[in-house]
């Protein structure tokens, strides 16, 4: 069973949806470690390296995700992890922008998958277990 580091970053405190990525990501037959919301890259990291993690799930709802995220894929390297799958979703950024736009943003911080705002969980679960090698 692999494990799967989720939770919601920076000053963020939307809990329902990471709630809901939990329930599905369980029921899917993953290991999810859940650092709720307000959590900090490190957070994620030491998170992720505890419990052997083979993915990170960043969710973001209130815009300032691409703030929150920048550097992220580099402290990983730096902890020695710096192969693990990082996944981000959610309204991660302010205003309405182009979402290919926000996507190469997102993939040139070294993220792996970048998810629009409104996303199914269940529709991304298909994606999780192919780059997970399941």
């Amino acid at each position: 069973m692999k494990t799967i580091v989720i939770g919601v970053i920076g000053a963020d405190v939307h809990a329902v949806g990471n709630r809901i990525i939990d329930y599905v990501l369980t029921q899917g037959g993953f290991n999810v470690v859940n650092i709720g919301v307000l959590s900090s890259q490190e957070d994620f990291i030491n998170a992720a390296i505890e419990s052997d993690a083979k993915m990170i799930l960043v969710s973001s709802l209130y815009g300032h995700g691409e703030i929150d995220c920048r550097g992220m894929r580099e402290k990983c390297i730096e902890a020695g992890i710096g192969n693990i799958l990082l996944y981000v979703g959610g309204n991660i950024v302010v205003g309405k922008q182009d979402f290919a736009t926000v996507e190469k943003r997102f993939l040139d911080m070294g993220f792996n998958r970048v998810f629009p705002p409104g996303v199914n969980i269940d529709q991304v679960v298909p994606t999780i277990k192919a780059d997970l090698g399941e």
